[in-house]
């Protein structure tokens, strides 16, 4: 795989994972336990989907279709979304977790673009990285107090780490050419980027009286970057394109 190529593969993977979990924190607008975190979440998801057009954007500088197009007329197996990103919503308390793991990856994956050969993507990553900074601290300060709660809320941030965990692991499968990216000075590359994420959160976890899974118990969930997805992206995907269905023309 030539640089190009990597360097689509990889926009289309960070694109992709924004764009769904955009999606389905913003199924949170209207629902949230407190009218305060029903703001945040449709803010964060509102943030995301914006992010996601505009590395849409860059594919389509490096010869892909539009973002429009790219977003809303492909089907589940041509995504390259972690499999995290699609899973329903359910309880707050996964969508809490959920929410840490991917963002908290999030953070440290535009932090490391900052420095990026490719100036384009750099730029984004100086752009967007406030916004991600502050999804982090909005995860963190929940996931604390919860896990500080009394035995039912750390139970269910318990339940919901445990469950998340492989599916979390996923979000860094490694590319068909991590190697092109390392030496090209794109990216630093999956397992790097997990080593740094590793560093982060399980400190943050324990400080919020939350215990990692046993590494034993490690099995990455993947096929996500390489278009094998659960049944729950296809339901998604009809419903957010279902305004382009009707018409195309409309704006994000």
């Amino acid at each position: 795989m030539n640089s190009i190529e990597a360097l689509k593969e990889l926009l289309y993977k960070i694109a992709d994972d924004q764009l769904i979990i955009g999606h389905r924190n913003s199924e949170w607008t209207g629902l949230g336990p407190i009218l305060e975190e029903d703001i945040a979440f449709s803010s964060m998801a509102q943030d995301k989907i914006g992010q996601s057009e505009h590395i849409y954007n860059l594919l389509h500088q490096l010869g892909e279709a539009d973002a429009d197009t790219v977003a809303f007329t492909r089907n589940a197996n041509q995504f390259h979304c972690s499999q995290i990103a699609e899973l329903p919503i359910g309880g707050y308390d996964f969508s809490l977790i959920r929410h840490f793991l991917y963002d908290f990856a999030e953070y440290l994956r535009f932090e490391a673009l900052k420095t990026s050969n490719y100036q384009p993507l750099a730029q984004l990553a100086k752009k967007f990285f406030g916004e991600i900074k502050y999804h982090t601290m909005h995860a963190n300060t929940w996931v604390y107090q919860l896990g500080h709660g009394n035995e039912e809320s750390n139970g269910r941030m318990q339940e919901s780490l445990n469950y998340s965990w492989n599916y979390a692991l996923g979000m860094f499968e490694n590319g068909p050419a991590e190697e092109v990216l390392i030496a090209d000075g794109i990216f630093i590359g999956e397992e790097a980027l997990k080593k740094k994420w590793l560093e982060v959160i399980i400190p943050l976890l324990e400080k919020s009286n939350l215990t990692i899974p046993a590494e034993s118990t490690w099995k990455p969930v993947v096929g996500g970057r390489t278009g094998t997805h659960t049944e729950h992206l296809q339901p998604l995907l009809s419903e957010m394109t279902e305004v382009y269905t009707i018409d195309p023309s409309a704006d994000w």
